[in-house]
């Protein structure tokens, strides 16, 4: 009789598959009920809301008279209330741009003098721009100051002089929006909360109970169906069917899985109006820690928190029977939810800078930002230190850690993407491309974004020691580019969005600055490597397989050769799925080849003792 078959282990098999099945129901229940809430509520927009979201009551004067015809509806499509939004602050700024801009009309006015050759007086303005009236006198103002250079300088025709008014008047009417309506960055700053705010009915007035049904019984669930795996067979990896799984090898539910992370990712960096319910049931959560109603970024932070600590859970099921992936495990963990989450979040209750204290230049690439800077620096004694923190960090932090114990200190142990990817990427990491295409790309790829880190950080330094008289719109817009193609689309919509497709780390492999940053050290100047005794390698490739930065690892195990590789993250998964102990993690000096003493054979071939 086949002892599996014993009634005490049958009914062990179905207990555990039915937690398993009530962790899935409860998970996939709380996931439909979370996407459902982005139809469930309705919107009604009243001035007092405008008012108070705009925050500025000259502006909310100006744009207020646009949005009459929406005050007091209730409208219960999201998108047509967010395209009613859009349509009319572009309505309103062109109206404002109109009424306070200069027209054409007073640009030929501004560009007649008595004869030519002649002098151009500033003076002139106050003829073109007569009157008491408020849209004169901005425009007395605003014009000394954008046209004060022409003041005193002679032209020899009309023409000439009235290409620099022109040009004046041109700059003026875009700074318009900024000043009397809303720019670009204005805009992006102010659909959010707007949309938030008008939120009415279901999801408003139930916030509480729903934040808890999809966040804690969500992750009550996903726990429920992991934690039957602490007593599935003897501890272990088990890699067995691993390429037959429809979600871990581009199936059609990785694939699934990918593209709703994908949508996430979009929904989240450009067009986060349209999932202003899924903050809206964290302001209670968000008003405990930090004292204000959460945004689309707090929502990202806790998202991001859940998935490393439930994910991290699993990771102990899986590798129970390694203490070092244990203790990296609960590293990572430790380290979201205190230092990514938590710390920041409470920073901001105490009125102080907020900052990830485990997020480094050029990882951070906001860091040397103006805003940034100005907030470190009149942030006190604790803004100082923050701000010293990274500059040492960077500079003697990052690279004595790397010499003694090489990337894997932080990629595997401390940063947030890692932690990400070694919780949530983990069942993912075999699909990682193994190819010399691959590496070759990856070569190129990730020191070209830390070379673009380096001199978009050049760039804004310079900005910011002049004073912001050299290189301004140039910093902006490198500033631009690099966080809408690095920032958001890189690191977030390829790096976890593509985790069913191009494996776990490719954002790390690929992308990352601060890993090509950490590699270069790790690679020339460190004492980490992985040993490997060649000579009991069976050519299994398990190590290869798993590797989730594309290393052909059983290249160098079948030649005995350590691997002093600047990609690797010495996550160690290559040693604990060797069934024969051929890898080794080490932290020690190599001796060199050139200091061992070396015997001469017969045949002529030099031996080392």
């Amino acid at each position: 009789m086949n002892p599996n078959d014993s009634p005490k282990t049958n009914d062990t098999m179905a207990g555990k598959a039915l937690i398993k099945t009530t962790g899935l129901l409860l998970f996939m229940g709380s996931l439909g009920l979370w996407i459902a809430t982005l139809f469930l509520g309705n919107y009604t927009l009243t001035q007092e809301i405008l008012v108070e979201q705009v925050g500025n009551e000259a502006k909310s004067a100006e744009l207020s008279p646009y949005f009459e015809g929406m005050y007091g509806q209730t409208y219960t499509n999201k998108f047509a209330f967010v395209s009613e939004v859009k349509h009319t602050i572009h309505e309103a700024n062109e109206g404002i741009t109109e009424k306070f801009g200069i027209t054409d009309e007073e640009v030929a006015k501004l560009s007649q003098l008595e004869s030519f050759p002649g002098t151009f007086q500033i003076q002139r303005m106050e003829e073109v721009f007569a009157g008491e009236d408020n849209v004169n006198a901005f425009k007395r103002e605003i014009f000394g100051q954008y046209g004060g250079w022409l003041d005193g300088r002679e032209y020899a025709t009309q023409e000439a002089l009235k290409e620099h008014v022109a040009q004046v008047a041109h700059n003026i009417n875009v700074d318009v929006a900024k000043s009397k309506g809303l720019d670009k960055y204005a805009i992006k700053a102010l659909k959010v909360p707007l949309v938030k705010a008008a939120t009415v009915g279901f999801v408003p007035e139930n916030r509480s109970l729903l934040a808890m049904i999809i966040f804690l019984v969500g992750s009550l669930g996903a726990l429920l169906y992991i934690v039957p795996k602490f007593t599935d067979g003897p501890a272990g990896i088990k890699h067995h069917g691993i390429f037959h799984s429809s979600m871990k090898n581009r199936g059609l539910v990785g694939i699934g899985t990918g593209v709703f992370l994908i949508g996430f990712y979009i929904l989240l960096y450009w067009y986060a109006e349209y999932i202003t319910e899924w903050t809206l049931v964290l302001d209670p959560l968000s008003m405990w820690l930090k004292g204000s109603g959460a945004s689309q970024w707090f929502l990202y932070g806790l998202l991001y928190t859940i998935a490393v600590l439930v994910m991290g859970v699993r990771m102990f099921t899986k590798y129970r029977h390694s203490k070092y992936h244990l203790i990296r495990t609960s590293s990572v963990m430790f380290f979201q939810l205190a230092f990514a989450f938590l710390i920041p979040e409470i920073l901001l209750r105490l009125n102080q800078p907020s900052m990830d204290f485990k997020n480094f230049w050029p990882l951070n690439y906001s860091f040397f930002y103006s805003y940034n800077l100005q907030s470190l620096m009149e942030g006190g004694g604790l803004g100082l230190f923050m701000l010293g923190w990274g500059i040492v960090a960077v500079l003697i932090g990052i690279p004595v850690l790397t010499y003694f114990y090489g990337k894997r200190w932080y990629c595997s142990w401390v940063c947030g993407c890692g932690g990400l990817a070694e919780t949530l990427g983990d069942p993912y990491r075999q699909l990682s491309d193994k190819s010399v295409k691959a590496w070759k790309f990856e070569r190129i790829s990730i020191h070209s974004v830390l070379v673009f880190a380096v001199v978009m950080t050049a760039i804004t330094l310079i900005n910011w020691f002049s004073g912001g008289s050299m290189l301004g719109a140039t910093t902006v817009k490198v500033q631009e580019v690099y966080g809408f193609a690095i920032g958001s689309a890189f690191a977030g919509v390829v790096g976890t969005g593509f985790y069913p497709i191009l494996g776990n780390r490719a954002w790390c492999r690929f992308g990352c600055p601060l890993a090509a940053y950490l590699g270069l050290v790790q690679r020339f100047k460190s004492r980490f490597r992985i040993t490997t005794n060649g000579g009991q390698c069976i050519s299994c490739g398990n190590c290869s397989t798993y590797c989730e930065m594309g290393i052909d690892v059983r290249w160098y195990a079948q030649r005995g050769q350590n691997i002093v590789r600047s990609s690797c993250v010495g996550c160690g998964v290559c040693s604990s799925v060797c069934p024969r102990g051929v890898l080794k993690l080490e932290n020690k000096e190599e001796k060199s080849r050139f200091s061992e003493p070396l015997l001469i054979g017969n045949d002529g071939v030099k031996v080392s003792l």
